[in-house]
């Protein structure tokens, strides 16, 4: 009977170690990292993972120092699919984590939230491997230096690199740092002063014929492989085929708008665009979603209309616009930054379906099926397919013999239906930090279509934005908070915020003749000249003066998905210059300009605002002033207009605060004055006479 007691008690206390062994791996498994207390939602992804991510600052290289370890920096962003996919190999492995954090201390940045920390390792990782993108892995010196780096790793690859970064870091720490300096250097001299100015003229069809080498004409877009949208150079070649009747410029431009609006980077049953095609076709997109690429397009499709009356680009924006109305506004009217590609661990699930799983939807519908291109095998992985079609609905109809009103009408009556359908799904993860760059550029978006379309809809949704930042984002005295998430501050802005925001603001006073908007643009502009600009070095850098300095100080003047930050504020400089005489801003931006010209005619597609600068510099650029009773009405009648190089501004009221209003007011009339470079010509009353007036 004791026998027994003894085995019971001993079995009772086996019970309570296994249960004591399970809470404690329980806990391991909900324990987090110091990511828990950030606001990104790419950080707080990872915040249980088994690594010890510390978030950027002093404290993570503090502890490097202390321990002579090397810094691991890994970058990503919340809507980056190979970002997931190396942190589920990899950083959600406890074996691989036991090895970063006992021999390395580990940082993790959102490069939404820190683009100029994203710059410099990823500068360093172009310098080392002529290429880049995300996730971004780059190991570092304590004090913050380079040392070495790559993209995406496999878990076994990311395992070696691991272990022979440590083994080489104790064995020849000189190596190390030698291979630190080196790229520090070249990081360092990499910048803006190193272009010579000319005051030689440049010929712009130069330009045009170096574009015109990348163009697919077949297909739309640039190259021959994965394709970006790339707005901006899209935006230049459309302003350049106006003002010169470039027919040829006019095709491609207006063939790449059609195709991307039928190919499934184009998201044919909620609306708005995913970040790139994987192929040269629009075909298959990386179904991220983001802010900036539809805020963009919003702007290029509005304006095209302008020029073609395409139904279909006002289809585009109209849809576009409910897209982030509907999934990426935030209650007190900003948006979003953006929506995952991935959705219950897979890509592109929420986007994507069978054909047996729409039959019961939308009935035998072989139209609609054949339109979209979905077949029984899909036309995409896992026998499923993607939305898209080589041609417009248009085209499709009048080849078809159909009804072209009739098949529209089909075809949308059947996409509702697969909406609603799809709406059940469980949803791509929302990245809902509030970053001001990205909602400057929302909202020049929707300006451009209340332009465009004249619907007082998309100017409240801009005006609300506007707002919204001015409470927690826009101080008095110019300066800009970058991101905020439940309207909390975290980081100072960056020359993209004050460059896009100050061009949001002054197309808003174009809408608007509110005064107030011009003001506060005046201001940012000013606080950016301030602490952005440097006057020995004649360039803007990204990072302001006031803000703790990396290792190199960068500058950001490359057009690329999207536009430069220098050159928006070259381009905000000059229009402010063109509403108040501002000699000093007039010198910094033709300064600018000169230096950019060789890159102008070397490499257009990246340097695309620059080649519309010096354009438009050479006798475009052109004021309307707008003064009376009836100026707002008159406004929206002109502005329906493309008209480059343009500034608008007037009042209803007589009003001498800005310059181009003085001695414009006459009671009991409205007067439109067009002025080059302020000089105005005599003025008419009526909106219809002035495209017949040379």
């Amino acid at each position: 009977m004791l026998q027994v007691t003894r085995y019971t008690i001993l079995f009772v206390l086996f019970l309570l170690l296994v249960e004591c062994v399970s809470q404690s791996n329980k806990n391991t498994s909900n324990s987090t990292n110091r990511l828990i207390s950030e606001s990104s939602p790419y950080l707080l992804q990872h915040a249980h993972n088994p690594v010890d991510w510390y978030p950027w600052g002093n404290e993570a290289m503090e502890k490097a120092k202390r321990e002579n370890k090397l810094l691991l920096i890994s970058i990503g962003y919340s809507a980056c699919h190979w970002c997931h996919v190396m942190e589920h190999q990899s950083f959600e492995d406890t074996a691989i984590a036991k090895i970063m954090n006992d021999h390395f201390v580990c940082i993790k940045v959102d490069r939404e939230e820190r683009p100029d920390v994203d710059k410099i390792y990823m500068e360093a990782v172009q310098l080392l491997s002529g290429q880049g993108g995300w996730p971004l892995n780059c190991f570092a010196l304590p004090n913050g230096k380079p040392v070495w780096g790559g993209t995406y790793f496999p878990k076994e690859k990311w395992q070696e690199i691991l272990t022979s970064m440590h083994q080489l870091y104790l064995q020849e720490p000189r190596k190390i740092r030698d291979q630190a300096t080196q790229l520090t250097n070249g990081i360092r001299q990499n910048k803006f002063i190193n272009f010579k100015s000319s005051s030689a003229e440049i010929d712009l069809s130069r330009a045009i014929a170096t574009a015109q080498k990348v163009f697919d004409n077949e297909n739309g877009g640039f190259g021959q492989t994965t394709k970006f949208p790339m707005p901006v150079a899209l935006a230049w070649l459309h302003e350049h085929a106006y003002l010169n009747g470039d027919e040829s410029v006019f095709d491609f431009f207006y063939g790449t708008l059609d195709k991307m609006a039928s190919g499934g980077i184009y998201d044919q049953v909620g609306g708005g665009f995913s970040r790139y095609s994987v192929d040269k076709r629009w075909f298959a997109p990386h179904f991220e979603k983001m802010l900036y690429d539809n805020a963009q397009l919003i702007s290029l499709y509005s304006k095209a209309y302008k020029t073609s009356q395409k139904k279909l680009y006002k289809r585009i924006v109209d849809e576009s616009i409910l897209f982030i109305k509907r999934e990426m506004s935030a209650p007190e009217g900003n948006f979003y930054s953006s929506l995952d590609a991935d959705s219950e661990g897979e890509e592109g699930k929420f986007y994507t379906f069978t054909k047996a799983e729409l039959k019961p939807i939308i009935g035998n519908d072989t139209t609609f099926f054949k339109y979209f291109g979905i077949t029984d095998k899909g036309n995409w992985e896992h026998s499923r397919s993607i939305l898209h079609n080589k041609i417009t609905r248009e085209r499709y109809a009048l080849q078809n013999n159909l009804d072209s009103t009739e098949f529209k009408r089909h075809i949308k009556k059947s996409l509702l239906k697969v909406f609603n359908y799809r709406s059940k799904r469980i949803r791509p993860g929302l990245d809902n930090k509030i970053l001001t760059a990205w909602n400057g550029l929302m909202i020049t978006g929707l300006i451009d279509a209340y332009e465009a379309f004249g619907d007082e809809e998309y100017l409240n949704m801009a005006e609300k934005c506007i707002e919204a930042l001015n409470t927690y984002a826009l101080s008095k005295n110019g300066h800009v908070i970058r991101t905020t998430r439940n309207n909390n501050e975290k980081v100072d802005g960056f020359l993209d915020d004050y460059a896009f925001i100050t061009e949001a603001l002054i197309r808003l006073h174009e809408v608007t003749f509110k005064k107030s908007y011009l003001t506060k643009a005046q201001t940012i502009a000013d606080y950016a000249v301030v602490h952005f600009y440097d006057k020995n070095d004649s360039l803007f850098y990204y990072t302001s003066d006031q803000t703790d300095q990396l290792i190199a100080r960068k500058t950001d003047i490359h057009d690329n998905v999207i536009p430069s930050s220098v050159g928006t504020m070259a381009k905000n400089l000059i229009k402010l210059s063109q509403f108040n005489t501002n000699n000093k801003y007039e010198e910094i931006t033709h300064f600018l300009i000169e230096k950019m010209k060789g890159q102008i005619v070397q490499f257009p597609i990246y340097n695309a605002q620059w080649a519309s600068l010096y354009s438009l510099n050479r006798g475009h650029l052109k004021e309307i002033v707008i003064c009376g009773h009836d100026a707002l009405k008159y406004k929206k009648q002109l502005q329906k207009h493309f008209i480059p190089g343009t500034i608008y501004t007037g009042s209803v009221i007589s009003d001498t605060s800005i310059d181009l209003l003085k001695n414009r007011f006459m009671d009991g009339q409205t007067l439109i004055y067009r002025c080059t470079n302020k000089h105005c010509e005599l003025p008419f009353n009526n909106p219809d006479d002035f495209f017949g007036k040379k």
